[in-house]
């Protein structure tokens, strides 16, 4: 008998051993995952109905996806704002007679190094100086540019030289002005339903030898092209980085700022006489926004930025075919993770997968794009609430679904007060919603 109880206790031991060691395996509880179904999400009592009514009336029955607000980069969640990539190209117009010494090598570099001073001007937003002593936060712009060649040229780079007696020149004004003109764009744009198109384009000789004429660095955005001028390749690039980013502020729907309300309440009117500090009596009346004309160009407002990711996210809008799609790939490494209460009232296009963690909670009001092959995770303790959201792929691709996953007597949980819309899903939630 004393054999028998001691054989159970050493039993026992090698038991509780083996559960020790085996953790994760056959003695812990097991992960059990689904993906959702349309009859598992819970609508959610009527008095979270009313006030998202509420906030829609406030917005005129929009809905948040059509304000500026929603897009603006939180610093406290910046990788819930996927950086953008605008794809541009460049073209060098010139006459004909420079064909023979025209120092191509030269301006690809110059125009790789503009590139790059753009880009820094963009990862470096700078504070506003208007209004003298303001506090207007310095938000990250979370848009980059990207040079795009042709995809099946493996010679191409992106930067192209044209030369042509006709369409080389610009002209700023006078009955002889040219920069509304799309000639030279339909001749040798490339690419133009997907990529932004710069033109570096002389001023003309006839308008350089006026002297009321000004020859200085300028440009006129033209939907999927921007013409600039007065660009010198044989000095330095980093002065053309303001006048670069404020023509991409035109293709996304950023106005001048100091005449008129450009739908921005950060972005003060002033008299737009002072080009810079140095000048007598514009110590404290200068500005440095880039949608201003300065010479720093360098400050976005949050409402500015907001405003261009705003556009960047409509999937109505012919400037978002000038970005990178690269919500059409699934990047494991871009899996977003979210870990307390967060509510998305801006549209989003993922790069990755969704994952909501135990404790935390995820309310999307607006578009949100998977990628393909994508999913959202639900963790055991995790809520998701859909607030007339729409969940797709933006690549007319398939995405996985919704996964539900359960942990003993704890599941992630699906909620709805506004009924969601949801497509191209690849696993279950194939009821509508009543």
């Amino acid at each position: 008998m004393v054999k028998w109880i001691s054989f159970w206790f050493w039993l026992s031991g090698i038991t509780a051993i083996l559960c020790a060691v085996l953790s994760f395996g056959g003695c812990a509880p097991k992960m059990r995952t689904h993906f959702l179904k349309a009859e598992e999400i819970q609508r959610l009592p009527s008095e979270f109905e009313t006030t998202a009514t509420d906030n829609r009336l406030q917005l005129r029955g929009r809905g948040p996806c059509y304000n500026y607000g929603s897009y603006v980069p939180d610093t406290t969640h910046l990788d819930h704002t996927p950086v953008k990539y605008i794809r541009v190209n460049f073209h060098w117009m010139q006459p004909l007679d420079a064909v023979v010494d025209f120092p191509e090598e030269k301006v690809e570099e110059f125009s790789r190094g503009l590139l790059m001073a753009c880009n820094y001007a963009m990862a470096n937003n700078k504070a506003m100086w208007l209004p003298h002593n303001n506090d207007t936060p310095t938000l990250p712009i979370r848009i980059q540019y990207e040079l795009t060649p042709l995809p099946e040229d493996a010679d191409d780079d992106g930067i192209y030289f044209h030369y042509d007696d006709d369409l080389y020149y610009y002209v700023a004004k006078g009955k002889d002005r040219n920069l509304y003109e799309r000639e030279v764009i339909k001749k040798y744009g490339t690419q133009l339903d997907s990529v932004l198109n710069f033109f570096f384009m002389p001023h003309h000789p006839d308008s350089v030898a006026s002297k009321t004429y000004l020859a200085v660095g300028t440009g006129v955005a033209l939907g999927n092209a921007i013409k600039l001028a007065g660009v010198n390749y044989e000095g330095d690039f980093w002065p053309y980085r303001g006048v670069f980013n404020h023509e991409v502020g035109h293709i996304f729907g950023l106005n001048h700022t100091w005449a008129y309300n450009d739908g921005c309440d950060d972005t003060p009117r002033h008299k737009q006489n002072c080009w810079n500090r140095g000048q007598p009596g514009c110590d404290t009346t200068t500005s440095n926004n880039v949608m201003d004309y300065n010479a720093m160009q360098l400050a976005w407002t949050p409402c500015q930025i907001g405003k261009m990711h705003q556009r960047m996210a409509d999937t109505r809008a012919n400037a978002r075919k000038l970005l990178s799609p690269r919500w059409c790939t699934l990047d494991d490494t871009q899996t977003l993770v979210i870990r307390d209460t967060v509510h998305w009232t801006g549209a989003r296009d993922l790069e990755g997968n969704l994952e909501i963690a135990p404790g935390a909670q995820l309310t999307i009001g607006c578009r949100v794009s998977l990628p393909p092959g994508g999913k959202i995770s639900v963790q055991p303790g995790g809520l998701l609430i859909l607030d007339g959201a729409t969940l797709h792929n933006a690549c007319g691709r398939e995405w996985q679904g919704i996964e539900i996953q359960e942990l003993e007597d704890l599941k992630g949980i699906v909620r709805y007060q506004q009924e969601p819309t949801i497509e191209n899903v690849l696993n279950e939630i194939k009821d509508t919603l009543e």
